[in-house]
C-alpha cells in the first residue's frame, strides 16, 4: 500500500466518523439552548478535551512547530505562555463563569458581557461584541481552512481551492447537523488524536536525532544567529520585548468565546475539577511535543522553505504510512476542532446575541443554521484570497478578542457587576488598541500589541465595578 493511499483511507474513515457523530448529535439538538450550549450537560472529558482542542488550532501543530523550526530555543517561551493561559482559564475563569452564566441563563459570552436584557447600553454592547466576533473569528476560521489546504497540498499535491472546499464542507456538514453537541463530541475525538500526535511524532523525531542531548548539541550548531539562545541573540531591551510579546499570548485565553463557552456548559462542580486536571495535562503534552518536533525537524530537514510544514514533513519522513495517516489526520483535527467551534460562536452572535434585546423568543434553528452556512462561505472566500500566514493571522485574531473580552469577563465573574459605560469602554479600548498596535510596524507581535491593550481594558473594567461607586464616595465597599 502506497503512502498516499494509506493516508487517504485513514482520512476518509476519519471524516465519515465525524459525519456520523453529527448525525447522532442531531437527535439531541431540539432548540437553540441545545444548539449553542448542549443543555449545560457536558461531562469532564468532553468539556476538557473539546475546550482544549478548540483553543489549539492549526496554529498549534503547524504554527508552534514552525516557530520552533525558525526561531530555535527562542520558541521555548511559547510553553509558559500557552500553558499559563490554560491555568488562568481553568483555575480563575471556568468555575466562576459556569456559576454566573447559569444564574443569569446566559447562552453566550456576549450575554454575560452585555448583562440581562433591558440593561442600559446592553444593545450597543451586543452590536459591538458581534462586530468584533465576526471580524476576528472569520479571519481565524479562514486561517484554519488554509491549514487544511497546506496539509492536503503537502500530502496529496491537491490544489489549495479543492483542499479548502473539501475541509470546509465536512466541518459545515456536522456543525449544521448537531450544533454544540456535534462540535463538542467531534472536538473531543480530534483533541485525543492531536494528543496522540504530540506524543508519537516527537518521540520518533527525538530517536532519529539521537536523544535530547544530541538535539541540544545540534541546535547549538545551526548556522542562524541566536538560534541556540532563548533570547534569540537579541539586545537586552529587544529580548525582553520578544519574551513579553510571547508571554502575552497567554492573556488571550479568557477572551476566546469559542473556548470559554465550554465552561458555561459543564454540568456540575465535580466535573469542573476533573476537567481542569485533564485539560492542563493535555496542554503540557501538546506544547512540549510541538516544540520538540520543530527543533528536531530543523536538524533532520534543514532545507524546508516553509517552516509551518515542519510537522507534516517530519511525520511523512519518519512514520509508517498508516501511522502517518493518523498523524496527518491530527492536523485536520486541529483545523476542524477550532473552525467548527468558531463558526458556532459566530452564528450565535448573529442569530442569538443581536436579537436578545429585541425579541423574547429565541431564533429558530433553521435561521441559526442558515447563518452558519453563510458565515462559512465568507470564511472560505477569505481562505482562498487572503493572506497565507497562519501564525500571524491567528495570533492577531486571538489577541484582539482576548483584549476585547477577557479583561471584562474576568472582572465580572471575579469582582461582580461592572457599570454599562465601563463595559463598553473596556471592550472598545481592548479591541481598538490591539488593532492599532498590530497595524503599526515595530509594535506588532510585541508587548504593545499583546499586553498593553489587555492591561488598559482590565483597568477600565476594574475601575468601573459597581461596588467601586460606593467606595469612591466614602461608603463601605
Amino acid at each position: 500500500m502506497s503512502e498516499t493511499l494509506a493516508i487517504a483511507i485513514t482520512l476518509v474513515v476519519y471524516k465519515i466518523a465525524l459525519v456520523v457523530i453529527g448525525l447522532l448529535a442531531n437527535r439531541r439538538t431540539h432548540d437553540v439552548g441545545d444548539f449553542f450550549l448542549g443543555g449545560r450537560r457536558l461531562g469532564p472529558w468532553v468539556a476538557a478535551i473539546s475546550a482544549s482542542a478548540s483553543s489549539s488550532s492549526a496554529w498549534t501543530l503547524l504554527g508552534v512547530s514552525g516557530a520552533a523550526y525558525a526561531w530555535g530555543l527562542g520558541a521555548l517561551w511559547l510553553f509558559p505562555a500557552c500553558v499559563g493561559g490554560f491555568l488562568l482559564n481553568w483555575f480563575v475563569l471556568a468555575p466562576r463563569l459556569r456559576r454566573h452564566s447559569a444564574g443569569e441563563a446566559s447562552l453566550t459570552v456576549t450575554d454575560v458581557l452585555a448583562g440581562p436584557p433591558g440593561r442600559p447600553r446592553s444593545s450597543t454592547i451586543r452590536w459591538l461584541c458581534t462586530a468584533i466576533v465576526l471580524l476576528s473569528l472569520l479571519a481565524y476560521v479562514a486561517a484554519q481552512f488554509q491549514g487544511a489546504g497546506k496539509t492536503f497540498h503537502q500530502t496529496f499535491d491537491m490544489s489549495t481551492p479543492s483542499a479548502v472546499l473539501l475541509g470546509a464542507g465536512i466541518i459545515v456538514l456536522y456543525t449544521l447537523l448537531g450544533g454544540f453537541w456535534a462540535v463538542s463530541i467531534t472536538d473531543t475525538l480530534q483533541g485525543l488524536v492531536m494528543a496522540a500526535a504530540a506524543l508519537v511524532v516527537p518521540l520518533a523525531a527525538l530517536l532519529a536525532v539521537g536523544g535530547p542531548a544530541a538535539l541540544l548539541d545540534a541546535l547549538a550548531r545551526v548556522d542562524v544567529p541566536g538560534y541556540g539562545s532563548p533570547w534569540r541573540g537579541l539586545p537586552p531591551a529587544a529580548g525582553v520585548a520578544f519574551v513579553l510579546g510571547l508571554l502575552g499570548i497567554g492573556l488571550g485565553y479568557p477572551g476566546q468565546p469559542h473556548v470559554v463557552n465550554r465552561f458555561m456548559a459543564v454540568r456540575d462542580e465535580g466535573s469542573m475539577v476533573s476537567a481542569r486536571r485533564i485539560a492542563i495535562a493535555w496542554a503540557v503534552v501538546m506544547y512540549t511535543g510541538m516544540l520538540v518536533v520543530g527543533w528536531c525537524a530543523r536538524v533532520l530537514l534543514p532545507l524546508l522553505s516553509d517552516p509551518e510544514v515542519a510537522f507534516i514533513e517530519t511525520t511523512r519522513t519518519l512514520l509508517h504510512p498508516v501511522l502517518g495517516g493518523v498523524m496527518i489526520a491530527a492536523v485536520l483535527s486541529a483545523v476542524m476542532s477550532t473552525a467548527d467551534s468558531q463558526l458556532l460562536v459566530a452564528a450565535s452572535s448573529v442569530a442569538h446575541d443581536l436579537r436578545r434585546d429585541d425579541a423574547v423568543a429565541p431564533a429558530p434553528l433553521r435561521r441559526t443554521r442558515a447563518v452558519v452556512l453563510g458565515l462559512s462561505a465568507v470564511a472560505v472566500a477569505l481562505a482562498l484570497w487572503g493572506s497565507q500566514a497562519i501564525f500571524s493571522r491567528v495570533l492577531f485574531a486571538w489577541t484582539a478578542m482576548g483584549a476585547a473580552f477577557g479583561p471584562l469577563l474576568l472582572v465580572i465573574v471575579v469582582a461582580g457587576p461592572v457599570r454599562p459605560g465601563a463595559r463598553l469602554g473596556s471592550i472598545a479600548l481592548g479591541f481598538a488598541l490591539s488593532v492599532a498596535a498590530y497595524s503599526i510596524e515595530g509594535l506588532a507581535g510585541g508587548p504593545w500589541e499583546r499586553v498593553m491593550p489587555f492591561v488598559v481594558a482590565l483597568a477600565v473594567a476594574w475601575w468601573g465595578r459597581e461596588s467601586s461607586v460606593g467606595v469612591g464616595r466614602g461608603a463601605r465597599p
